[in-house]
C-alpha cells in the first residue's frame, strides 16, 4: 500500500534505539490513493478523462485511488502531471501544514514519509509553491523506479547518503556509492535500483523545474 507518515510516527514504528520494531501499533494512515482522488475531484475531473489526460488505463486508476496498486514512478509522474500539481502535493493532506514556523522551514520531526513500495520518499522542502524540490529517498533491497524509465522536463541532482544505487540515464549507469554525488536532465529517460539483496539506500534528491514547465 501506499502509505503518508510524519517522521514521528516513523520513528515510532522503527524504534528510537535503532531498527528493532517497537510496540506494534496502528498501521501507518494510506495517503496517497485518498490524494490522488482528491485532487481528481477537486478538479472535477472523471477517472475516463484522468486517464484520457494521463495516459493511464480506468482500471489502474481505480486500483491506485483505493490503494490497490502501486504506481511506478513513470505512472505516479503521468497522473501528477495531468493533474498539475507539484510532486509535494503527494505528501501533503489538507491541514497538514504547520502553523508555528515561517513558511520556509521544515522541521525535522515534521518530514512527510510517501511509502510507494519499491521505495519511500521523504519531504524536506517546507510548504507552499516553490521552483525546487528536496526529498530523501529511502529504497529497500532491490527496490527499483519501475519496469520503464520515466522522463520529463526538470533537471535532477542528488548526493548518495547510504548504502548503493545504481542510476540509469539514458544508455548510460553508474553505481552511486556514499558521497557520491549527481545531476542531469530529467527529460531524458532515466531509472535506479537498489541492487543489494541486504542493504537499504538512502539518497539525497533534488527536482529543480525548467522555467517553462508549471510542476515538477
Amino acid at each position: 500500500m501506499a502509505n503518508l507518515m510524519t517522521k514521528a510516527a516513523r520513528r515510532t514504528a522503527i524504534g528510537e534505539a535503532g531498527n528493532e520494531p517497537a510496540q506494534a501499533g496502528p498501521p501507518p494512515p494510506s495517503h496517497v490513493g485518498p490524494t490522488l482522488k482528491r485532487l481528481r475531484l477537486e478538479r472535477k475531473l472523471s477517472l475516463a478523462a484522468l486517464a484520457e489526460k494521463s495516459g493511464v488505463s480506468v482500471g489502474m486508476l481505480s486500483q491506485i485511488e483505493r490503494d490497490i496498486s502501486n504506481p511506478s514512478l513513470r505512472v505516479l509522474t503521468q497522473i501528477r502531471q495531468a493533474l498539475n500539481v507539484p510532486a509535494s502535493a503527494l505528501f501533503e493532506p489538507p491541514g497538514s501544514k504547520s502553523t508555528g514556523d515561517p513558511d520556509f522551514v521544515r522541521r525535522a520531526a515534521d518530514h512527510p514519509f510517501l511509502d510507494l513500495g519499491f521505495c519511500t520518499k521523504e519531504l524536506l522542502t517546507a510548504g507552499g509553491q516553490h521552483n525546487i524540490q528536496l526529498m530523501i529517498l529511502h529504497v529497500p533491497p532491490g527496490g527499483n523506479s519501475g519496469p520503464q524509465p520515466v522522463a520529463y522536463p526538470a533537471e535532477k541532482g542528488g548526493l548518495m547518503l547510504e548504502g548503493e544505487l545504481v542510476l540509469r540515464v539514458g544508455e548510460r549507469e553508474s553505481v552511486l556509492n556514499p558521497g557520491d554525488s549527481f545531476v542531469f536532465s530529467s527529460s531524458i529517460p532515466h531509472a535506479f535500483q537498489n541492487p543489494s539483496s541486504s542493504v537499504h539506500a538512502k539518497l539525497l534528491w533534488v527536482i529543480g523545474k525548467f522555467p517553462s514547465d508549471p510542476q515538477i
